[in-house]
Order: structure tokens, then sequence, then C-alpha cells
């Protein structure tokens, strides 16, 4: 397995490491935006090479976590509803509404399906044209193409019987808002590669601009992260705030022209509220108005259902880099992957099920 090995070389590492610990003069604080990078971290213990003055803290960058509330209830109530077939990639199905999850919905009867592509969920619709099927489409914009792809076919073969719940969110407006808040500390981020594939990286050029922080394109190996932290701490150091590249392998300037394409003609962007942080201007994406025959809210009528967060949950706080998950006083007792209290804890990506798994003896409760 060449191309992980190389990417995961114990010497390069620490070579990596030792190049860091020899930039960084001053305490920093470096925001990695993607969950599937605070897994790497936390289960490659990279964040333990570094030098103490060098934190990294874990922003929100798992779309299932941010999911608010309202919408896994509005979720939980279509996939209710008698003649429904509600279709989900596995990590929603455990993630917990106000009251149950689609889980135990399914195990009360509701036809609650997992797929692995929303064009699994397209073709069950058009096998069972006597059902609505509805796919719960959650993601950044690394899953909105393909997402949009399968509405953009519903409506060139004529399905009339399938539609989906948005919950896509975009990242660049997630950042400007844990920029911009009260107490914020990030000085730095590691973008996301993955959604940089799709996106490209020139979005993130004002914003580095204007708030003075530097951006840098991460993979999601260890050399990719710590080759990342290496970037950020060096621009850090000489007072530089540009967008570098390094995952150049993978991403390129201008992202996936196509995907970006189909992107613009079936979504448009709106305001969003993100679970544990609210209400972020410009961060989502809707139907655009041509395809708005295929809005499950609007179909179903669950637009209004709105429910209030879990208040000894403190997601919220992890997901802007203000706690860590071992700071949660029921981080690994009232709330653990089995019983989770929020969506951190049971989400594939989430901070504190990286915890859980990883570092439960770092547990400081009391």
């Amino acid at each position: 397995m060449r191309y992980i090995d190389e990417y995961r070389d114990p010497e390069g590492a620490r070579r990596l490491a030792d190049l860091v610990a020899r930039v960084v003069t001053r305490p920093w604080t470096i925001m990695e935006v993607c969950g599937g990078q605070t897994h790497a971290i936390v289960r490659f213990g990279i964040d333990e090479l570094l030098p103490g003055g060098l934190t990294l803290v874990h922003g929100p960058g798992c779309p299932v976590c941010v999911t608010p509330l309202e919408i896994i209830d509005r979720a939980i109530e279509i996939a209710e509803r008698r003649g429904v077939t509600l279709c989900s990639f596995g990590d929603m199905l455990r993630v917990p509404g106000s009251g149950k999850d689609l889980l135990r919905v399914k195990s009360e009867g509701g036809d609650v399906r997992i797929v692995y592509s929303p064009m699994d969920a397209l073709r069950i619709a058009e096998a069972n044209p006597s059902r609505e099927v509805v796919f719960f489409a959650v993601g950044f914009e690394t899953t909105a193409p393909a997402n949009g792809m399968a509405v953009y076919q519903a409506a060139r073969r004529g399905v009339k019987n399938f539609s989906i719940l948005s919950a896509h969110v975009r990242v660049p407006p997630a950042m400007e808002a844990i920029l911009s808040s009260e107490g914020n500390r990030v000085n730095g981020f590691l973008a996301a590669g993955h959604v940089c594939a799709v996106m490209g990286y020139e979005e993130y050029e004002p914003l580095a601009a204007k708030y003075r922080v530097p951006v840098v394109v991460t993979g999601f190996e260890p050399l990719d992260l710590l080759q990342g932290v290496l970037q950020c701490a060096t621009q850090l150091e000489e007072g530089r705030a540009d967008v570098e590249n390094p995952y150049s392998r993978v991403v390129r300037r201008e992202g996936n022209r196509e995907a970006r394409r189909i992107m613009g003609e079936v979504f448009r962007v709106i305001d969003r509220k993100w679970r544990g942080i609210g209400m972020i201007p410009q961060s989502g994406l809707g139907l655009a108005e041509a395809y708005e025959a295929f809005d499950a809210e609007a179909r179903f009528g669950v637009g209004a259902v709105s429910v209030e967060e879990s208040g000894e949950c403190i997601s919220g706080l992890i997901l802007r880099g203000l706690k860590k998950p071992v700071d949660c006083p029921a981080f690994g007792s009232r709330c653990t992957p089995e019983r989770p209290l929020g969506a951190t804890m049971v989400s594939g990506e989430g901070a504190c099920a990286a915890y859980y798994k990883y570092r439960r003896h770092e547990v400081r409760h009391g």
C-alpha cells in the first residue's frame, strides 16, 4: 500500500515535527476544519508530537455533527409517515433527535434504509412508484455534487416520487463565523482537502486577507497534516496570511468545475442553522427554484418543526474550538457512543467519538 504507507512514515513524521518545533517561537492555535482530520490527529497522536506552544483545536468539520436537531426531527417525522421510504447514509441513523433517532423509527416499523449513494435512493424510487422516497442529503460541499446529480437525474427522468431533505452546509461561512465570534482564539486553519477537491481554494483567499489568518489545504494522513501544520506555523511566525496548497496531488485551485456546475444548477445558497453554533448566514444549500418540486421539507410540510438543543451537551463549544471533548463533565459517563447526548459523540467523524475511542484516559472530570 505504497500510497498510504509513504504518508504514514514514522521517520518522516518525526522530521516534520522537529521542523515545526524549530519554527515555533510563540503560542499559536491552529484549527483543523475536517472531522476526518480530527480522527487522524487523535488516532496517530499528531498533536502530541508538536511543541507545547502550538495548540490544535477541532472545528465544525463533521456535517453529521452540525446538522441541527430540528432537521433530525424533520427526517424522523417524514420517516414515520405511511407510504414513505427514507434513505440515508448509515451515520445519520443513530444521531439523536429530540425524542428518538432514525434507527428507533426503523425498529418501530418505519421504512428507513441505509444506502451508499443518493443514486441508490433514486433507483428505489423508480422501482417503487407508489411510495414516496426521500433521501436525507447531509454533507459539506463534498457530497453536494452527487446529491445534486440525483435531483438532476430525477428531473430528467420524470421521477416524481423522489425528493431530498437537504441539510447541506458550506465551510467558508462557518470559518468566518468562528473568526468573528467573541472569544475566538484561532490563528490559522488547516482546510479540508476533500472539500477543496470539489470547490478549489479561491474562496478562502478573501477570508485569509480579511482576518489575517493563514489557510493551508491539508490531506488526511499524518505527513499531510504535519506538513499543513508546518506551513501554517511558518506563515504565522513570518506574519503572512496566505492560502497555500501542499495537497496538490488531489486539489487544484479551481477545484472540480463539472461538480461545481451541477451544484450551481441544482442548489442555491441559503442561511443555515448549525447544531451547537446557531444561524450562519449564507452557509447552507437549498434547492434552486427550478428544482423546488424535489424539496422534501416543502413536500411533507415539516419546515415549521423547531426544537431546543440539549443544555448539557457542550458540542457547540467543541465545534468552535473553545473546548476539548474531555472538558465535558458528561464525557464518557452520561455521554457515550451507545447513549450520546449529541452528534459529536455518535458520528464517525465527531470529535467526541474520536476522543472516546483513543483518549478516554484524558478525562478530567471533577
